[in-house]
């Protein structure tokens, strides 16, 4: 029963509740396990094959589980799953020498996936911005399906910035479509002190799925550094992160380049 609950909830996080919902429906009316076979194409054209053979597997050895009694416990799974997702998740990203004790994700991979999954809205921040063929590959497909881009940088240091490397034009060169922001000059520099520098290094699309990360988008950072960030999927935080930098560029603490 343990190995059956286990596939079940695999399956709840695994599966969109309405297909979930499907399956669930076509199980309960089964006579047995023995008829799981005719509920197979409920699952879908692109379920996991091998995760559906556990289930069967597991149920075939927990066979005092009757079809209704797995019907309810697939949507018990999938309401939990709904459930934890809208408190969000929370995932380690690293690129960098790898120890095999403990699971993760790599840099580049992760800021694609960010940049894939924007529908409407991107706001990418870096310090700076060179050398990354796959996330300008990621950011014209989005461009592609005409979601808004927007992206801070720290200038160069002829136009007031901090940097040799002139990022902006750059990535205006590259994607001349998206909307560059800087750091304002007149809101960071304070009399007698250094001028600040944009040195947050984020992605968020739609307000819903946020990378937080060390890596600059340069290709040492996406391949040879060690850099270390956390995935956020759904939750308060992507939308307050949203909220805020719409903020700097409302205050005018940012400013577009034009």
């Amino acid at each position: 029963m343990d190995d059956l609950l286990a596939v079940i909830a695999e399956l709840g996080l695994e599966l969109h509740p309405d297909r979930i919902s499907t399956v669930a429906s076509r199980i309960e009316i089964l006579g047995s396990v023995e008829q799981f076979a005719l509920a197979h194409s409920s699952f879908g054209p692109n379920a996991d094959k091998k995760l559906i053979g556990r289930f069967d597997r597991a149920w075939r050895n927990s066979k005092d589980s009757s079809p209704r009694d797995v019907a309810s416990a697939l949507r018990g799974a999938s309401a939990a799953a709904a459930l934890k997702e809208r408190q969000g998740s929370v995932e380690l990203v690293w690129t960098g020498p790898l120890t095999g004790q403990v699971p993760v994700r790599h840099t580049e991979q992760v800021l694609c996936e960010v940049i894939e999954a924007a529908k409407r809205r991107l706001f990418l921040v870096s310090f700076v911005a060179y050398e990354v063929d796959s996330i300008i590959r990621a950011l014209r497909g989005a461009i592609g399906r005409q979601v808004q881009i927007d992206i801070l940088l720290e200038p160069s240091s002829k136009h007031g910035g901090r940097l040799a490397h002139d990022s902006v034009d750059a990535i205006k060169n590259l994607l001349p479509s998206i909307n560059i922001y800087v750091w304002a000059a007149d809101k960071k520099n304070v009399p007698g002190q250094l001028p600040g520098v944009v040195h947050a290094k984020c992605a968020v699309a739609d307000a819903e799925l946020a990378f937080i990360t060390s890596a600059n988008l340069t290709a040492a950072a996406m391949e040879r550094n060690m850099e270390l960030g956390i995935l956020v999927k759904g939750g308060n935080l992507p939308f307050k992160l949203h909220r805020h930098l719409e903020a700097l560029i409302s205050t005018e603490v940012i400013e577009e380049v034009a």
